[in-house]
């Protein structure tokens, strides 16, 4: 596709935008606290079609959030508060000013100079307050913590090796059994069963592996196969909560050879 032809397609969809905003009743009526919580659906209806890995169903799920973001800057034109332009000349400028082994002398050995590199330009050029500023407080915790400690690496608050963070896992483990041997405090073993999982997002950062991606491939693996469960019980007659253990271990085996 050239050049032209993506400007025209974007072109086309801020002159869509422009009509539904002047005639269409529904999204007249929109604003940028009406559309947040579809916007945060949309972001996750995006990350399904991802896990998934589904072409056309990503393709599909970004053109509805690219609609979002053309949607809150026409809202923002509105009110003289800020404009597409605006937008896509920050990000522009942004991006410039963060990539200075591209745009500039710096030079770089690897990605993760790069995002290094990245972290220190937020914080000494664009007035950030905090190492952990850009981390949204409403993001899953799951989420939350590899970005914390993401951004922490980036200035060099970091183990040095994955076996360290494995020790670490180890020694969060036997402080979570030792408050479980003693059975007197919930808090303390929440504490304790929240750093563990901590020390097991630090490890996954390691292995360079996403723990939020990790985990839901997990929750679909499960779901698959309890489905399977419930198919084969209903197969059999058998109402689930009637199967022991051992029968519907059967089926979960069943399921795993399926895959």
């Amino acid at each position: 596709m050239s050049y032209k032809q993506e400007t025209d397609a974007f072109a086309r969809l801020l002159g869509i935008m422009d009509e539904l905003r002047a005639k269409c009743p529904w999204d007249k009526s929109q604003t940028i606290e009406s559309l947040r919580h579809l916007t945060i659906e949309e972001t996750y209806e995006l990350s399904d079609a991802i896990i998934e890995n589904n072409p056309n169903e990503i393709r599909g799920e970004l053109g509805d959030l690219m609609l979002h973001l053309v949607f809150y800057a026409k809202i923002g034109s509105e009110t003289n508060q800020f404009n597409i332009t605006q937008i896509i000349d920050g990000i522009c400028e942004k991006l410039i000013i963060r990539h200075p082994h591209i745009f500039g002398n710096v030079t770089v050995k690897d990605a993760n100079e790069v995002k290094d590199n990245w972290e220190r330009i937020k914080i000494a050029r664009e007035g950030k307050k905090s190492v952990l500023s850009g981390v949204p407080e409403s993001l899953p915790a799951l989420i939350k913590a590899y970005r914390m400690q993401e951004k922490a690496a980036g200035v060099g608050f970091d183990w040095e090796n994955k076996d360290q963070v494995w020790g670490k896992i180890l020694e969060e483990m036997d402080e979570l059994k030792q408050e479980l041997a003693s059975n007197l405090d919930d808090k303390k073993i929440e504490s304790e069963f929240g750093d563990l999982l901590f020390a097991l997002v630090n490890y996954a950062r390691f292995i360079n592996v996403n723990p939020e991606d990790a985990l839901e491939r997990t929750n679909k693996k499960f779901r698959k196969r309890l489905n399977h469960i419930e198919k084969r019980a209903g197969e059999s007659g058998k109402p689930l909560h009637e199967m022991t253990l051992a029968e519907m271990d059967s089926f979960w085996n069943e399921a795993k050879t399926m895959e």
